[in-house]
């Protein structure tokens, strides 16, 4: 049988716990991010960072799609990212009518700045925890990331081994 009603099944546990450390989390980045240089830049304008610098090249519309935005408010994003020396448009060599979208070095030193100090501000907090603890972390999040990808780790179980849930 399942577990009993006054605590909660494992999926909601992890949730719960997941979103508590979620939160710690956004404390520690805005730590790291309000300590980055030269300019800070929004966390939308983040995000259009780190889309560019995991798809270097892409169009406005799959900015848009990787954002879930509208193309004339990503276009206006880029505007002042441009503005600003991160962002520059490129024509595209496949269309004359289409721009790519890259980072500039400025905005890699930038990337590259803050997510040292984002690094340095967990790793003081992983140090705090016992090696087994931080093992069981790294694996977790794997599974996590796989699972969020609609992926399956390479762990061995099949899929859905270890899930409470009834089918």
């Amino acid at each position: 049988m399942g577990a009993p009603s006054s605590s909660p099944q494992p999926s909601h546990a992890a949730a719960r716990a997941a979103a508590e450390a979620i939160e710690m989390l956004e404390v520690l980045w805005e730590r790291g991010f309000d300590a980055a240089s030269p300019a800070p830049v929004s966390a939308f304008q983040l995000r259009v960072l780190y889309s560019l610098d995991r798809e270097e090249g892409i169009n406005l519309r799959r900015l848009g799609e990787l954002l879930d935005s509208r193309a004339s408010s990503v276009s206006r994003l880029c505007d002042r990212l441009e503005a600003t020396g991160y962002v520059e448009r490129r024509p595209s060599p496949v269309s004359r009518r289409e721009l790519q979208l890259h980072l500039t070095r400025k905005a890699r030193t930038y990337l590259t700045d803050l997510r040292a100090r984002r690094e340095e501000a967990l790793l003081k907090v992983l140090d705090r925890m016992p090696a087994q603890a931080r093992r069981d972390l790294a694996r977790g999040l794997e599974s996590f990331r796989f699972a969020a990808r609609g992926e399956h780790a390479h762990s061995g179980e099949p899929p859905g081994a270890g899930d409470t849930r009834p089918a």
